[in-house]
């Protein structure tokens, strides 16, 4: 069980009811803006040189790719060595690289209504391919399975036994890698076991919820401050017990719907890019295939970081154990999107002047992408990710060793292709 404390409550949710109302407005002029751009542009391509029959055609093509899905699947090859009812520990150590001398890496990915696949999103934009490429070759990844009636009753602490489990399985000590959700997570799991964490690295990872101008931050606040957790409740128990990851999709793009405008708009202008047809699906088929969230953990995260924000302020108890970041002393390395709306950057660096790292061993980094964007994105992939991981590799290899170099680019140039929107 975790302790429950008392909430401060604000005494004025002014601020954010005006921040909400400023930031509904910008969005609405932004998608009515962009829906104007993008059909003017597609449907002016369409219809170039097109009979009615053929606009007729090209429009059910356009709604038959929009509606077709796949479910996500992993990339690389990988075995599951631990199975529980709500998340697996896949190893993806090629067999060669299995009596590599180098401190083993675990991947906590984000968990927010879609699959764990985003760090291995696809052949050409893989999250674990370019940590692999770094040389940190003995690299495991969490996969958070979807809950189930099964599972409505999974706490924080299942979660940071497994991590634990797993950590123990891979030697008794990693680098922790953790996205967004993920990044929380395995910082909350040093506090606790910073004797077992050789380098913890958070992307896109909120350590003080309340920091920067943040949509979901000002929302839970308002929320919370005039109806405190009902809200809250209630979806979980429209849910059977859990969050319904379709609820979590919906605030997604509720959040910056013309990202949704355009993605589905531009599929119409690229129809006849078999390229650009297979990236959209790449991103829709992870995007749109949602899972659920265990409700017991998920009203512990609103209750105790989103609204309370015992992260940051060392009020956090779990199992009764403080969690208290100024017991974290080993080199941390910090990814923040400069375009990321939904963890400010301020919410990430915050860590550095919270932990009991030497400031000598912090590495901040600010990287020009939004929140999916810092996981999956090409740029960020290409650009931000290799000089951190190879500050990582110098430090868990004997002798700071050279990794091995690939004959390959574990991303693809993204030149001249264009983007798929993503929030």
């Amino acid at each position: 069980m975790t302790a429950s404390v008392e909430l401060p409550m604000p005494d004025d949710n002014a601020s954010d009811l005006l921040q909400l109302s400023t930031f509904n407005v910008a969005t609405t002029m932004r998608s009515l803006t962009e829906l104007t751009r993008a059909a003017g542009s597609a449907w002016a391509g369409a219809a170039r040189g097109a009979t009615p029959g053929g606009m007729l055609t090209r429009g059910l093509q356009w709604w038959t790719a929009m509606c077709d899905r796949r479910p996500p699947r992993w990339q690389l090859a990988n075995e599951v060595v631990i199975r529980t009812p709500f998340a697996t520990l896949r190893d993806f150590t090629e067999p060669a690289d299995t009596d590599r001398d180098v401190i083993p890496t675990l991947v906590l990915p984000p968990q927010a209504g879609h699959s764990s696949m985003v760090v291995d999103f696809s052949p050409t934009q893989s999250q674990l391919a370019v940590i692999r490429a770094a040389g940190l070759v003995r690299l495991y990844a969490l996969e958070w399975l979807g809950a189930t009636a099964a599972t409505t009753d999974v706490t924080i602490t299942d979660y940071l036994e497994l991590i634990d489990r797993a950590v123990r399985l891979m030697g008794g000590r990693a680098n922790l890698i953790g996205d967004c959700q993920g990044g929380w997570l395995a910082a909350i799991y040093a506090a606790l076991h910073p004797e077992r964490v050789h380098t913890l690295t958070l992307a896109g990872a909120p350590i003080d919820f309340h920091a920067g101008k943040s949509v979901i931050a000002a929302s839970t606040r308002a929320l919370t401050t005039s109806f405190g957790l009902a809200p809250y409740r209630a979806l979980v128990a429209a849910g059977g017990g859990n969050m319904p990851g379709r609820a979590v999709l919906g605030n997604f793009i509720a959040i910056q719907p013309q990202s949704e405008i355009s993605r589905q708009l531009q599929l119409l202008e690229h129809l006849d890019d078999d390229a650009h047809v297979e990236r959209y699906h790449a991103f829709e088929d992870w995007f749109k295939h949602t899972q659920d969230i265990p409700g017991a953990f998920y009203l512990w995260l609103v209750e105790h970081l989103f609204w309370g924000n015992e992260l940051i302020t060392g009020r956090l108890l779990v199992a009764g154990r403080p969690a208290q970041l100024g017991a974290i002393r080993c080199p941390l390395y910090l990814l923040a999107g400069s375009r990321d709306h939904i963890t400010p950057a301020a919410q990430v660096f915050a860590a550095r002047d919270a932990v009991g790292t030497p400031p000598a061993d912090i590495s901040c980094r600010l990287a020009d992408a939004g929140h999916l964007g810092l996981f999956m994105g090409r740029d960020a992939l290409r650009t931000d990710w290799p000089p951190l991981l190879a500050a990582v590799y110098a430090r868990s290899a004997p002798g700071s060793a050279r990794p091995v170099r690939r004959r390959w680019s574990p991303v693809a140039d993204p030149t001249g292709t264009p983007r798929v929107p993503a929030p």
